[in-house]
């Protein structure tokens, strides 16, 4: 994992924060102090919406319902109860929290689009609530017997100091996401939620996390917001500039890292602010202006954010790897593989139907510890539709599957990866934006319970497949060999009583697969049972103990892989009727 100490940018942030509590004694205008206070609270709200949308990649548009239940939790709690806002704020936090949970587990449902016009009719919702209820506008009383109680002081330097502490606490929590188990598990959830799944990654579990957290972040936000404007307004704290306005800042400072927001704060703020004051009488909305010309240029310029882009271009170039991957250093392709033991998967009359069509159809067979299964058949013949069967990413229409005794129907994939199976995919499913070392931390962390160990674990696998050399290099810049050996890695990393290898070969020459193959012969002497898919009838015939052969959904075959090639059933699935005749005949 990447330097996982908060104190470098910590302590650079403690720099920025005391130079620009400076600039707060240096200027004098009121109007300007109350810029240096509204910037930190911006970016603090921003730093929320980061920490869930940014590092998960699940837009919201609703960021504004946690923003604007903390400032009415603050000036109703003062108005009606008396209530300090020193105990408002952290009351609005926990508010938005719950909130957070309550509004994030029914629309985890969601993806994509969905999820995000979902968000945005929360904040719409809460506009006409409060209305409703009579709250069109909360003003915030003055104590002038008790100023300091109520945080109501007569010195605007005091307000800029009490943002910079409230956004030092977002930063820190931030910190701390990005890394460790937190920020990695959401990031590989942003590049490949199914890969995470299938690595044991609980999504739905983290992605709440996440969004409880950035709701006590941004309700404390617009707590304090409230504190320094005095009233509030059901569209000035759920309106949708206020979602956009938090997703527009960290977008354009740079999602899913901890500097983007502050960066689109110090620079957006201050500039939309100061248009809309001094043109706003001559251009009504050019603060939404600025806001879209940004938006626009991100877009262009730099899609991922000002930081991202000025990462990748000091990024140095990654040298290409080595043409021969290195041996496996643990475990000589040659060792003497373990007796077969007893049925560990056991399958009996599985099915799965789309729309009326049989995709797998009454499959039954078993699995022992310690063998290396082959699933051949012609392309279209349900093989990768049994895996997604198997490690549950799709659920039966019929029949069950059993692992060491236990039914696996029903669970989520991160679950049967907990029980001990892994899987790779038949197309890459790699994490981009990490390096090969994250790559296969996030497949350890279902095996280890502290971060540590789990790069220990990490390290250990790509040891053993000879990819240690590359551990640094970001995913990104792999070859196709490179990402299989990276992929197999991940899985191995978790720990695998089994792992299911979805056409591991493809798209490889002859000397990577057989580097490759070396890799997986040693498993079962590792205890390790392979079930694998692939096409290279030579690779598979010098691989594994048994066939499993399908057909149209349907099991064809099973047994010796030098009886099943030659049964004529076999033959015919592969290579044709006439081509079968013909044969016979030859």
């Amino acid at each position: 994992m990447q330097d996982r100490s908060i104190l470098r940018p910590l302590g650079i942030f403690l720099l920025l924060a005391l130079a620009w509590l400076g600039c707060g004694f240096v200027v004098q205008d009121a109007y300007w102090r109350l810029m240096l206070t509204l910037v930190p609270i911006w970016a603090l709200l921003g730093v929320a919406w980061n920490i869930f949308s940014g590092y998960s990649g699940l837009v919201s548009f609703g960021h504004a319902a946690f923003f604007g239940l903390g400032a009415y939790v603050v000036a109703l709690g003062q108005a009606r109860l008396g209530l300090t806002p020193w105990l408002g704020i952290p009351l609005g936090a926990l508010i938005g929290g719950l909130a957070g949970a309550a509004i994030g587990y029914p629309t985890f449902r969601l993806r994509g689009n969905y999820f995000a016009l979902a968000m945005l009719a929360y904040p719409l919702m809460l506009v006409s609530l409060f209305s409703w209820m009579g709250f069109q506008e909360v003003s915030v009383p003055l104590h002038r017997e008790r100023p300091g109680w109520y945080m109501q002081f007569a010195d605007g330097r005091v307000y800029i100091a009490i943002a910079l502490a409230l956004l030092a606490i977002g930063f820190i929590a931030s910190l701390l996401v990005e890394r460790s188990r937190f920020g990695l598990s959401l990031l590989a959830i942003k590049q490949n939620e199914l890969a995470a799944e299938a690595a044991g990654i609980d999504t739905v579990r983290w992605k709440l996390r996440a969004m409880v957290l950035s709701g006590a972040l941004a309700a404390a936000a617009g707590g304090l917001y409230a504190v320094v404007l005095l009233v509030v307004t059901p569209n000035s704290v759920f309106g949708l500039v206020v979602s956009a306005q938090a997703m527009i800042l960290a977008l354009f400072g740079g999602a899913g890292t901890v500097w983007g927001p502050l960066i689109g704060a110090a620079v957006l703020v201050p500039l939309g602010e100061t248009l809309q004051a001094e043109l706003g009488h001559l251009l009504p909305g050019i603060q939404g202006v600025i806001y879209g010309v940004a938006v626009i240029t991100v877009i262009l310029a730099a899609p991922e954010g000002l930081y991202w882009k000025l990462r990748d271009m000091r990024r140095p170039k990654v040298p290409a790897a080595a043409p021969v991957t290195p041996a496996p250093a643990t475990m000589s392709p040659d060792a003497p593989c373990p007796p077969v033991g007893e049925p560990i998967l056991e399958v009996t009359g599985l099915s799965k139907s789309y729309g009326g069509v049989g995709a797998v159809s009454d499959v039954s067979f078993t699995v022992r510890q310690g063998e290396i299964l082959g699933i051949i058949g012609p392309n279209g013949a349900g093989k990768t539709t049994l895996f997604n069967l198997l490690n549950g990413l799709v659920q039966p229409s019929a029949g069950e599957v059993r692992f060491e005794g236990r039914n696996l129907a029903g669970l989520r994939p991160n679950r049967i990866c907990r029980l001990g199976i892994s899987r790779t995919f038949q197309v890459v499913r790699a994490f981009p934006r990490m390096s090969v070392r994250e790559n296969v931390v996030v497949g350890a962390f279902v095996a280890q319970s502290t971060d540590e160990a789990a790069t220990r674990a990490a390290e250990a696998a790509l040891a053993d497949v000879g990819m240690a050399h590359r551990a640094h290099a970001t995913a990104d810049t792999l070859t196709n060999r490179e990402l299989r050996l990276m992929e197999l890695a991940r899985a191995l990393a978790s720990g695998p009583r089994m792992i299911l290898l979805d056409e591991p070969l493809a798209g490889l020459g002859s000397t990577d697969t057989d580097a490759l193959m070396d890799v997986v012969r040693t498993l079962p002497a590792r205890g390790i049972t392979v079930v694998i898919i692939e096409h290279s009838m030579p690779a598979m015939l010098s691989l594994v103990g048994r066939l499993v052969v399908l057909d149209n959904g349907r099991l064809l075959a099973d047994g010796p892989p030098h009886e099943v090639v030659r049964q004529p059933a076999v033959v015919e699935a592969y290579l044709g009727r006439k081509w079968a005749k013909a044969d016979a005949e030859g």
